[in-house]
């Protein structure tokens, strides 16, 4: 049974809980529910985005192809997410590809609906205006990473953002698994120094590894390496 918007806790983590009843009920009556496979795009870099898409289940990449033909991933987008909000206001296609890297379940919202909104609710226009500026906040934090941190640092960082954004099984490995290259494409390095550098975490007693799945050990060690001590 298809969920609405107005009964949605997920709306309770994004913009659309500026909406009043009356316009949640006109973004359901909107709406479509997509389901993706691990690996299906969402949509690709240069897209002409029609409307938004509202994250209920699973976790997408979003990521940008360099001249040199590397993914850069930019962030993760999870559960309670709204995807591709800038490029619908700005009118512009999309500058990010977006990629299931687990199961998803989203809501696509038409344009039509996100702009009549921002016209008639002020507090709509805000809450959009709160999260595009977090977004920027989140980019800008990538570029002084990727610049200014060592890769095994980065790498370091990013295990421990897997595991405080998406937790652990029960297995004690983290919940997302990425793989080495989508590990790479996070922290901006070639997918064999990801692959050598997990493995040296791994014989320093950091992490342990199973397949593609990797689990924290000594999560101090982890986050003292991050702050460079």
């Amino acid at each position: 049974m298809e969920s609405r918007c107005e009964n949605c806790i997920i709306r309770q983590f994004n913009s659309l809980r500026a909406m009043s009843k009356e316009e949640l009920k006109q973004v359901s009556n909107s709406k479509t529910t997509k389901i993706l496979k691990k690996g299906e795009p969402l949509f690709e870099e240069g897209d002409k985005l029609n409307g938004v898409y509202c994250v209920r289940n699973g976790v997408s990449k979003l990521s940008k192809l360099s001249a040199n033909g590397k993914d850069q991933i930019v962030k993760l987008a999870s559960k309670g997410e709204v995807i591709g909000q800038r490029s619908v206001i700005a009118q512009e296609n999309t500058n990010l590809s977006a990629i299931a890297v687990s199961d998803m379940e989203v809501c696509f919202i038409p344009k039509e609906t996100i702009t009549h909104t921002l016209q008639k609710n002020p507090n709509f226009t805000l809450e959009v205006l709160r999260h595009m500026a977090h977004d920027l906040k989140e980019a800008d934090d990538v570029i002084v990473n990727i610049s200014q941190k060592t890769v095994k640092q980065r790498i370091a960082e990013a295990i421990l953002y897997l595991k405080n954004n998406f937790g652990e099984d029960k297995d004690g490995f983290l919940a997302l698994t990425l793989s080495r290259e989508d590990i790479s494409n996070v922290v901006g390095t070639a997918t064999e120094s990801a692959i050598r550098i997990i493995s040296e975490f791994k014989k320093k007693g950091l992490i342990h590894t199973s397949g593609k799945k990797i689990g924290i050990k000594d999560e101090k060690k982890l986050q003292d390496m991050v702050e460079g001590f």
